[in-house]
Formats: structure tokens, sequence, C-alpha cells
């Protein structure tokens, strides 16, 4: 194994730690479009599922077979219709939908059972589980279009759901209902995983579709002026939906969005858009820190505040390198849980991204900005910036003329943003007393 791998490994796989803690005891339900198994992207799906699962998630398996009951229809010489983005489901239609639900299924159980060494999936054991969890209405006549065995979800059995859940295995569903009267009905894939998470609370809904999510500015086509919106607001996805006209097909803006933001609305504080297309976009996703697709949030994950003592271990396990490698000077465990007052964190999904404290000396008008670190993960994104506006407007707060830094080694960063170098003799005489002569560190000070 090479010396690079493990330089590179080590980091990246510290990093994932807080993700792996964070959601493990969760609950995520998964809508796969029937067009990612028509692509042959089900095997490697299915192994980053059961990784995850091994992580301790918990996982509502819905899948789509849009095109697979299209194939169905074609090999009968019968033709698909549709309406208002939903399927007109006569009797060739729902024998079609029920035989491809059937051979998907068969597929995607045996994706779940393979265990070949030297593959993620050895060494695994994921029990799928399938059931009549839903209950189930006609569509009915609508604008004159009679959707005939096209269905909408009338009930969700989340007690049911839960308790297999717990047992450990992974629930798979269908996009088909039942009613009372032992009816069957064709469903959507969308509505049955959103109607499933809300039922159950689910702390993620991830689509896995054909779109690689909401792009900034959805009327211009991709380019690199135009990204992926990674954290889409609920009032701005709602803004953004409503200006959309109705979706009809998948690739339309509002298909998913539209299910997002309902969901959003239904108490599940997370829901994505993913592109199948990327190989690894769940894990993408779910690990790293921006993720690659649309994320429809309730609030801005982001946040920037005071400290509390939840976040002593994130502050310690972010400023630990940069002890290390000398970019910042030692603190212990006690210090910080005594100053933690003093600090300013930025959390994102939970984990502490940057921080810095600020100690005040009154008697001198001025305060020292210590400790400033962003993670790795996170840099040239103005998140140090933020951390200072932040502590700048603290120290303004407490009647404060000026902040001064101590450093070694990122002096040109503070010089760039209105900082100016001093002797170490302009100190206030308490933290002159303090000051390290043998590490030389440079005083820089800014007027607020």
């Amino acid at each position: 194994m090479s010396t690079v791998f493990n330089f590179t490994f080590v980091p990246w796989f510290r990093s994932v730690a807080p993700y792996i803690h964070t959601h493990r005891g969760k609950t995520f339900v998964v809508g796969l479009a029937g067009e990612a198994i028509a692509a042959g992207k089900l095997q490697n799906i299915a192994q980053d599922l059961a990784l995850i699962q091994s992580m301790g998630v918990k996982i509502v398996l819905v899948h789509g077979f849009r095109p697979q009951v299209n194939e169905q229809l074609a090999a009968k010489g019968h033709e698909a219709q549709y309406s208002h983005g939903i399927r007109i489901t006569d009797a060739v239609a729902l024998d079609s939908a029920q035989e491809a639900a059937g051979q998907l299924r068969y597929e995607i159980e045996a994706a779940f059972s393979q265990g070949l060494p030297n593959t993620p999936m050895a060494g695994s054991t994921v029990r799928v589980i399938s059931g009549n969890f839903i209950t189930a209405r006609p569509v009915g006549v609508v604008d004159g279009v009679d959707f005939k065995h096209s269905g909408l979800v009338r009930k969700v059995d989340a007690a049911g759901i839960r308790r297999t859940l717990d047992f450990g295995a992974m629930v798979l569903m269908s996009p088909f209902g039942f009613s009372p009267t032992g009816e069957a009905f064709n469903l959507t894939m969308e509505e049955v995983a959103t109607s499933v998470a809300i039922s159950i609370q689910a702390d993620k809904l991830i689509f896995l579709t054909e779109i690689p999510g909401i792009r900034m500015d959805s009327e211009l086509p991709e380019s690199e002026d135009n990204p992926i919106d990674t954290e889409l607001p609920l009032d701005a996805a709602e803004k953004l939906l409503a200006s959309l006209p109705p979706a009809q097909k998948p690739t339309d803006t509002a298909f998913y969005l539209q299910h997002c933001v309902k969901a959003c609305k239904g108490g599940v504080e997370r829901n994505h858009i993913l592109p199948f297309a990327l190989d690894g976009s769940l894990l993408l996703e779910v690990y790293v820190h921006d993720g690659v697709g649309t994320m429809v949030i309730d609030e801005k994950l982001e946040s920037l505040r005071e400290a509390t003592v939840d976040d002593i271990g994130g502050i310690l396990q972010l400023i630990e390198p940069f002890e290390r490698d000398g970019t910042l000077v030692k603190r212990d465990r006690t210090e910080i849980e005594r100053d933690v007052g003093h600090y300013t964190v930025i959390e994102h999904d939970g984990v502490i991204f940057g921080c810095a404290a600020l100690y005040p000396y009154p008697e001198a008008k001025t305060a020292e900005m210590a400790a400033l670190t962003v993670s790795p993960l996170s840099q040239s994104q103005g998140d140090g910036e933020r951390i200072l506006k932040r502590i700048e407007h603290r120290a303004k707060s407490m009647g404060l003329e000026s902040i001064f830094v101590l450093t070694t080694r990122t002096m040109h960063w503070f010089l760039k943003r209105g900082f100016q170098q001093v002797n170490p003799d302009w100190l206030p005489e308490a933290r002159k007393r303090k000051y390290n002569w043998d590490r030389k560190s440079m005083v820089l000070v800014k007027k607020i």
C-alpha cells in the first residue's frame, strides 16, 4: 500500500467520521427512479445503500418502474398514455405494471444478496422485506380524463414500517397500493416515497433521478456559471415552484421539486434530488460537506453562533491538526471548557467547520481574537470572513475599539482584511506578560 494512499485515505476517513456519527440511527427514504435500473446502475446503488445501512442508517427503498412498464406495453403493442404527469392505467397497463414490479423486486433483492469477496458487499447481510404497507384510492376522473387503475396514497402503515426497520431490515416498496376491497392501484414512486417519508417522519427523503439537481438559475442551461444549488431553503423552493409550469415529465424542474417541498412542509427536514448518473452520488451527498445534488431544507443548515458546552468536542477536533503542525498554540481541554463562552462557531448539519475565540481586555479597549480556524473541507468559501465579522460585532457590542491577533503563518490573510502590524510592546499589559518571545508571533491590530 503506497505512502501517498495512506496520507490521502486517513484524513479523508477522519473527515467522514462526524457524518457517520450524525446519521447513525436516522431513517432515510430513498426513491429510486426506474430509469436508474434501466441504465444499469442498480448494482452500485445497492452497494452504496448496503454500506450506508451498515453504518447504522435505517432505509426504506421505493423503486419506480416507468421505463419498465413502457417496455412491457411496447412488447404487447399497447401505447403508454399520460395526463397531468400521471400514467393512465388501463387493464393492460395494470398487468404490465404488475409484471414489471415483480421482475424489479427480484432484481433488487438479488442485488442486495450478493456477497462476493473483494466487493463492497463482501460480508454484508442485508435483509430486504416488502409488504402491503400502502392503502390506496383511485385518482378517478380529472378534467374529463378517467385514470382508471391509477391511484393515490390514502394511508401509510407507518407503525408496520417502523417495526420492520427496528428489526434491522431494509424495507422495499413498489409503487402499488391496495384498497380495503383488495383492488390494486398503480401509484407513482414519487408520491409513495413522499407519503412514506412524511408518515414515518424520516430524517431524509432522497430521490435518485435523471436530473443532477436544481440549478442556481433554472431557466438557464447547464454551465460553470450556473451550477447546482446545493442548499435550497423551503421558502425559496416554494417561490421557485410557483414560478414554474406544472410538471409533465421527470426531467421538468418542478417534477421532483414539488415532492421535496411537500415533504419539507410535512416535517421531513432534508429532501434531496440526486443524479443517478454520477457514480456514488448517494455517498457524496450524505458524507461530504456540500454534497452533489440539491437539498431542500426547512431552514439553513449552516449557522454562525456562539459556542456552547456541547461544541467542545467539535472545537477540539477542528483545532487539533493545526496545533500539531504549529499553526495554533496548543490548548488543553480544560482551557477550552473554561473559555467556551468566548468562542464563536460555524456549524453545518451538526458539524463544526470553523471557530474563533474573543478574549477582551476592557482596560485597554481591545480584545484578542484567538484560535481562528476553518476546516480544510470548507476553506476558500468565506467562512473565515464570516467569523471575523461576527467577532468584530461582539467586540463592538462590548464597547471595545480594536481587536488584535497573534500569528506566525497567516499574517497576509489578516493584512488583506484591514489589520496592521504593530510591535509586541503595543499589547495590553496583561497579555504582554503571557507573550511567548521564543515563538516570535507577529501582532496585528484592527480598528473597529
